[in-house]
């Protein structure tokens, strides 16, 4: 059930991304005002409402939190769908990030508190599927419900079904007995994450890589049309099937290199999404740059996977840094790093620079902003490398 809320927070998310040609064109938008939408507006009120939904979370139910927030966010994914213009569709984007700031960090909690350390990369991977199969979801089925009918039909439809879910997770899911006690304010559990080096460097690590991995979610699909000249539902089945694909590979097998290779060295936890980004930089330019759609699916696989690789470590790393109790709230504190910089300004700095390279390269501006996004993941995965050094003495055994 926690995935199945995760892939909903993915698909509300990310549906945005197979829309954007024919939202930008109903509504006159830009690719800059395109890039506010993706990020900016998203993540405006989702990370500054994280920390205090995680603390309410950490001292009542983590299970009804979850549930009101996906009601919440799937109510605004519908009333996307009725925007006339860009200052609604901002106003319902910033909505839907108030309802999604109350779904993953008490989530993460959940499943910190009910798997065991050794087990626990690989059970947060197994969450973390929720990132390629939620948006595979939503640009496959966005595009479809869009092409077949048009764009304002596939928020509400979306939207609709979050909102049918939400009151059968509150049925099925309950916290564990020991996630209702303790109280874990915001100061003391900032206090010990700021003291320990190896939080700043696995956030702000998270934080370059997020930064590329949504500029590329938010805008692949609008390449591939610009560039590649697929239709829109082509172009859904292009990126639904490199994200089911290559996606869940590689999210699956990050957690279980993380959790085998974590015996020996808890340095792992750090080091899998370290030389994952840096490896996959090559042939993700390389598929960018590719002459053709089949050129450039078989180029992207591998560093599909490799992008992907990084939840289950890096998530079981930041629940290490801390007691159980603190759980939810520390997660937020790193949700709030990765997701103001990576979330936020990741589709708005591709976007702003496809629009300053446009008049010199037209509709190939897009390729070359995408390009140069890649250079986050290689400051990712130093920050990562440097966050191995000191991530053994910052772990905590509970």
């Amino acid at each position: 059930m926690l995935l199945l809320v995760y892939s909903f927070n993915f698909l509300d998310r990310q549906i945005l991304s197979i829309l954007a040609m024919p939202v930008k064109a109903d509504l006159k938008l830009s690719d800059s005002q395109l890039g506010m939408l993706g990020g900016l507006a998203f993540a405006t009120l989702y990370c500054t409402l994280a920390i205090p939904l995680a603390m309410l979370a950490d001292r009542t139910s983590r299970s009804w939190v979850i549930t009101v927030s996906l009601a919440v966010w799937s109510g605004f994914t519908a009333l996307c769908g009725t925007a006339q213009g860009f200052a609604q569709m901002f106003l319902f984007r910033v909505g839907l990030g108030v309802g999604e700031a109350g779904g993953v960090a008490p989530s993460y909690a959940l499943i910190a508190d009910t798997f065991p350390p050794g087990r626990r990369a690989r059970a947060l991977a197994i969450y973390g599927l929720g990132i390629p199969i939620g948006s595979a979801v939503g640009v496959l089925l966005g595009g479809a419900i869009a092409a077949a009918v048009e764009w304002r039909t596939a928020f509400v439809v979306m939207g609709v079904a979050g909102l049918l879910t939400a009151p059968v997770f509150r049925l099925l899911v309950r916290d564990p007995p020991r996630t209702r006690t303790g109280q874990a304010p915001l100061l003391p559990v900032f206090g010990m994450l700021a003291r320990k080096p190896s939080f700043w460097l696995l956030s702000l690590g998270g934080a370059a890589g997020s930064t590329a991995g949504y500029g590329i979610a938010f805008w692949l699909p609008s390449l591939m049309m610009r560039s590649f000249g697929l239709d829109l539902a082509q172009t859904g089945r292009f990126v639904g099937a490199l994200l089911l694909t290559g996606g869940v590979a590689g999210i699956l097998l990050g957690g279980v290199i993380a959790d085998r290779w974590g015996r020996r060295t808890r340095r792992a936890y750090a080091l899998v999404p370290a030389i994952a980004y840096a490896a996959g930089v090559p042939l993700l330019a390389a598929g960018l740059l590719a002459g053709s759609w089949v050129a450039a699916f078989a180029l992207f696989l591998v560093p599909q996977a490799l992008v992907y690789a990084w939840p289950g470590p890096l998530l079981t790393a930041v629940q290490q840094l801390v007691p159980a109790a603190m759980r939810s709230t520390a997660s937020a504190c790193f949700l709030l790093i990765n997701n103001l910089i990576g979330l936020g300004l990741g589709s708005w700095l591709v976007g702003a620079l496809s629009k300053a390279l446009t008049p010199q390269l037209g509709d190939e501006a897009l390729r070359y902003a995408l390009v140069a996004a890649l250079v986050f993941y290689l400051v990712a995965g130093a920050l990562m490398a440097a966050a191995a050094r000191v991530l053994p003495r910052d772990w905590v055994d509970e």
